[in-house]
């Protein structure tokens, strides 16, 4: 793997990490205590983070730093956001489920 590659992998996961959390890049970057400019040369793959930026990433995504530097996962992108409608679809059901049964008690 060339150094090219290994920097893109880097690039798309911190893009990756921050849209999964939903995050803009200036959130992310106050977090990380970097500038917006650096974030967005980072994500495009212009530019490295320094070891310590890399950590701090990593302690911003709850994730070890080795997992900034991994190619992703071989589901495809869409693939998250399916899982996380599934997940917010079950909330919703698990609630109404909630709100039925205390309705029920109170007719007890």
């Amino acid at each position: 793997m060339t150094e090219r590659e290994l920097l893109k992998i880097f690039s798309s996961n911190i893009r990756l990490y921050r849209t999964r959390l939903r995050w803009s890049q200036a959130e992310l970057a106050e977090k990380v205590n970097i500038s917006i400019n650096f974030l967005s040369d980072i994500e495009t793959g212009k530019k490295w983070a320094s070891p310590i930026t890399i950590v701090k990433f990593a302690d911003v995504f709850s994730i070890k730093a080795y997992e900034l530097l991994k190619p992703p996962d071989i589901l495809p992108e869409n693939c998250y956001n399916i899982i996380e409608k599934f997940a917010e679809d079950m909330h919703s059901a698990v609630e109404h489920i909630r709100i039925k049964f205390l309705e029920n008690e109170k007719l007890k």
